[in-house]
């Protein structure tokens, strides 16, 4: 190996012609530390590769140059042992370094470029990053380093005034002089510098307009060149569109001053419905400065609808959220309650399979993307999505094999990506795939050179098993209490510990989390790596959290003997019992669409985990809870129900702390109750249902908030229900 290592050192593998300095050093770098073995690479811009070559080697290139390079591509021509990589400047050299750095091939010809223009990721250098807020400008260098071998053509910043805190008692240095870095650096490698600038007032009045562009004037001045600007309409900002408008073209005007090539796009994020008419309205006015608009999270409208409203001659760029699993754009379907609680919203998620359908179904139109990122855990998808925005067609195994050979340095990599995936399909504790994938990971053989990346998947793996056997004997010590003969020994019951694999995986588990932070920065704990909040990403913290309702049952203890907590679905009452959280225990649920048709979940069914723990007294069924999107219904349906009974309804109402009223209406638009504020949190409701909703034998029941409303479209939330049977006259109750 250090044979190896001195080879590199003292022969010319990776050549420069003039104007391809920053590639070869950077391609060459790469290499030296992978070892490996010494082949003949030029890199150069087309009319400068002749000059690089032997003399009798310029008539071949002259014959087999190509005629035309796409901006963004590259070409590759096989001259005797010298392999040519070709590009207009050095964007596309890097781009070609990156596709030598992964294959390693030596074709004869090959050329390659692009399917979409836009394919950036964004970068947070702010106190709720999971990582990035305690990262230096060397790391930085790194990893925009890695965008662009594979493919990105550039990176966006986040303004250093946004809804966050202005610093992070994280931060190595102010953030205006890392964003100055993070410019330099893309600038270097000829990618864009673009910047994601939220306007948060509300701009009614010209003082204000002017407060905000003099603001925007002076961060412009303190940057290097911004070659795009994203403006919000909304998470973070809520100005109305005719105010909006108006002050992004003068926001415009002063960036086009600077740099008159910069593209200037707008989303639609926010707004209600009302506003995103108002929206549509100022896009029809046309306006010159505008080159188009961004979907991201946030948007009440399906991308394919503000494609329709969108005027010819304008851009549509998706802003995907690739870094969450629940409370967000593109839910985990049906996660398991246990993993929502404890590996939260923020986790280590690398999503092969979804991430390409949701790239398939969103990208049609499109002229690429911005993916939406809050630092490290979404790596996997960030990766994936740039190689989508260059080749479409690009498969989920394909760029798997990839990513392991890239960073990993161990073909059978690729295998875990899917496997990790598949670890949250179905209930944990029946899911034996689990501890399958651990030792499948614990298997791997990395490569010297691989970084932290190792170290995520083994996180990812031993914590979706700590999940798994902690659930099955949370599970194993409730039953056990509920049927014991008395109080005393149901509590000894649940206070049993977690046995083994727990105790040691958890050892592994703390022991990864510091080597994570240690290589990424990636903040796994507040206490201990000083993550703003446990649902950035912080679920070190939830490691230890009871996954069943021990808390509960002990207070319940004190006035119940155990048989009395057991039928908590009252089964003895004839109830059909929804926990609608619980995705293997709530029949009655319809799901609507499908995530493959719907991954955005506008027309379907969606569970999500309030902000509360069963050690604070609630109920893992009140914790967990179902709801729907923005207009849609949240419907239950029943069938096989007797015509002659009376029945009725009892709800638990609980969820997130942010909530909206809620109406209930039943078969043929029969109201069961008006627009109902939920007075606490969680909150039980109990009504009788009409004859009529259930003579048919049929009960449809729908959720709905109040229409029209833009934000998350969240905030209608139910956790559990019973339909419970009425008993006929002459029967006992």
């Amino acid at each position: 190996m250090l044979l190896a290592a001195a080879l590199l050192t003292t022969t010319p593998c990776v050549a420069a012609g003039k104007g391809g300095e920053v590639a070869a050093d950077l391609l060459r770098t790469r290499l030296a530390e992978r070892h490996a073995a010494c082949a003949r690479v030029l890199l150069a811009p087309s009319d400068a590769v002749a000059a690089a070559l032997p003399a009798a080697q310029r008539s071949t290139w002259r014959k087999v140059a190509p005629r035309h390079l796409p901006r963004e591509g590259f070409a590759v021509r096989r001259i005797g042992d010298t392999l040519v990589i070709t590009a207009q400047a050095t964007r596309g050299l890097v781009y070609g370094a990156g596709w030598y750095l992964r294959t390693g091939a030596r074709p004869l010809r090959y050329d390659s470029a692009p399917a979409r223009p836009v394919r950036l990721t964004q970068i947070g250098y702010r106190a709720k990053n999971n990582s990035y807020d305690a990262w230096t400008l060397a790391m930085f260098q790194r990893r925009i380093e890695d965008f662009a071998l594979w493919g990105a053509s550039g990176v966006q910043v986040i303004a250093p005034i946004s809804d966050d805190d202005d610093s992070s008692p994280l931060f190595p240095a102010p953030p205006l002089e890392t964003l100055r870095g993070i410019g330099a650096i893309a600038h270097r490698l000829g990618i864009d510098f673009a910047l994601y600038y939220p306007n948060l007032h509300d701009y009614a009045t010209p003082a204000e307009r002017d407060a905000e562009l003099g603001r925007f004037r002076t961060l412009l001045g303190q940057l290097p060149q911004v070659d795009a600007l994203y403006v919000p309409g909304g998470d973070p900002g809520h100005a109305a569109p005719a105010n909006l408008f108006p002050l992004v073209a003068e926001e415009a005007a002063a960036l086009h001053g600077r740099n008159p090539a910069a593209s200037i796009w707008v989303s639609t994020q926010g707004f209600d419905a009302a506003g995103l008419d108002a929206f549509y309205a100022q896009l029809a006015r046309r306006p010159r400065w505008l080159t188009g608009i961004f979907a991201g999270p946030q948007t009440r409208d399906p991308v394919a609808v503000q494609r329709r409203n969108l005027p010819a001659g304008y851009r549509l760029l998706l802003y995907p959220d690739i870094a969450h699993t629940m409370h967000a754009q593109v839910p985990v379907d049906r996660w398991s309650p246990a993993f929502a609680l404890t590996e939260g919203r923020e986790p280590i998620n690398p999503r092969p399979r979804a991430m390409t359908a949701l790239f398939r179904h969103l990208d049609p139109g499109s002229s690429g993307f911005v993916t939406y990122s809050e630092g490290v855990n979404d790596d996997v998808n960030q990766f994936l999505w740039f190689r989508l925005g260059w080749d479409p067609h690009t498969t989920a195994e394909a760029f798997a094999r990839d990513y392991a050979a890239g960073f990993i340095g161990d073909s059978t990599a690729a295998k875990a990506l899917f496997a990790l995936e598949d670890n949250w399909v179905g209930d944990p504790a029946a899911n034996a795939r689990i501890d399958a994938t651990l030792a499948l990971v614990d298997g791997l053989n990395p490569a010297a050179w691989a970084d932290w990346r190792i170290d995520a998947l083994r996180y990812r793996a031993v914590y979706d098993a700590i999940v798994r056997h902690r659930l099955i004997a949370a599970r194993a010590r409730e039953a056990a209490a509920l049927a014991a003969p008395d109080a005393a020994t149901a509590r000894a019951r649940l206070a049993e510990p977690d046995p083994a694999p727990v105790p040691a995986l958890r050892t592994r588990l703390f022991a990864l989390a510091e080597r994570l932070w240690q290589g990424a920065r990636l903040q796994l704990s507040v206490k201990r790596y000083g993550a703003t909040t446990i649902e950035r990403g912080a679920n070190l913290d939830r490691v230890d959290v009871d996954l069943n309702d021990r808390v509960w049952i002990e207070r319940q203890l004190a006035t119940r003997t155990p048989a009395q907590l057991a039928d908590y679905a009252r089964t003895r009452d004839g109830a059909l019992y929804d926990d609608l959280g619980d995705p293997w225990n709530a029949p009655h649920l319809v799901r609507g669409s499908s995530p493959a048709t719907d991954p955005l979940r506008f027309d379907g069914a969606v569970e999500g985990i309030a902000d509360r723990t069963p050690e604070d007294g609630w109920r893992m069924s009140w914790i967990s809870y179902a709801e729907s999107l923005y207009d849609a219904p949240l419907r239950l349906q029943y069938t096989g129900l007797d015509p002659k009974r009376r029945y009725r309804l009892i709800a638990t109402y609980a969820g997130e702390d942010y909530w909206l009223p809620m109406r209930l209406v039943a078969t043929g638009g029969i109201e069961i109750h008006p627009p109902l504020d939920r007075k606490t949190n969680p909150m039980t409701v109990e009504f009788d249902i009409p004859v009529a909703a259930t003579r048919s034998g049929t009960l449809d029941l729908a959720w709905t908030r109040p229409a029209g409303m833009g934000g998350s479209g969240r905030g209608h939330q139910v956790a559990e229900t019973w339909l419970i049977p009425e008993p006929l006259p002459g029967e006992r109750k």
